[in-house]
């Protein structure tokens, strides 16, 4: 998969490499922006119970 994405990037090895992390920022802001807070309501870690007296 990465040698393909790798292939299908334009430009010289530099250009690549830039793009490379443009993609992987993206990737990232993705998942941080829209994807996370869409799934955080469905995950248990709301329901948390501490014992306040230990």
């Amino acid at each position: 998969m990465y040698r393909w994405i790798w292939r299908s990037l334009p430009g010289g090895t530099a250009t690549r490499a830039a793009l490379s992390l443009l993609l992987a920022l993206a990737a990232c802001a993705l998942l941080l922006f829209v994807v996370f807070p869409w799934v955080e309501p469905h995950l248990p870690f709301s329901a948390v119970t501490v014992d306040p007296g230990r």
